[in-house]
């Protein structure tokens, strides 16, 4: 999945608008404009996309943690420079508040059975045995679980 893609279905998911996703942004400390947030939901073929780079999404959900958890006292984290779908997964759990067996319920929503021990290993370091690197697959149907959770109108 694309930075691109991912921004676009959590503005869909949340029913966000443009001044919503500006505000994101705002949260994490980073100033954007509506046109760059434009130029990120435009699709691939349209001459006025922009690709969203990985430091920019962390911002963006490093926004949404702030916003749905309130903003931690002191310094606020740095983006990274570098994001995989284990860090994406990570941040959104984070920012939902949610419980291993919150996830295992939206994978169910979007019709995927993942074990407990499955779900552990995509939130292990890299470094330990027990890692597994999070597929395109299951970042897209957690956001399709998401979707079934929070859009009335995805049912």
């Amino acid at each position: 999945m694309t930075n691109n893609d991912i921004f676009r279905r959590l503005r869909y998911i949340f029913d966000f608008n443009d001044s919503k996703m500006i505000e994101l942004f705002r949260l994490a400390d980073y100033e954007t404009t509506r046109a760059e947030v434009s130029d990120w939901l435009k699709k691939e073929d349209d001459e006025a996309f922009q690709e969203l780079k990985d430091e920019s999404l962390a911002i963006f959900l490093n926004g949404l943690i702030n916003a749905k958890r309130g903003k931690r006292e002191g310094p606020q984290p740095k983006p990274e420079k570098v994001l995989d779908n284990n860090i994406i997964l990570r941040k959104l759990k984070i920012a939902l508040n949610l419980r291993e067996e919150d996830m295992l319920k939206v994978f169910e929503l979007a019709k995927v059975k993942i074990g407990k021990h499955e779900l552990s290993a995509f939130f292990r370091k890299p470094t330990q045995k027990q890692y597994r690197a999070c597929q395109d697959q299951y970042l897209r149907n957690f956001l399709k679980g998401l979707q079934v959770k929070y859009r009335t109108d995805a049912g």
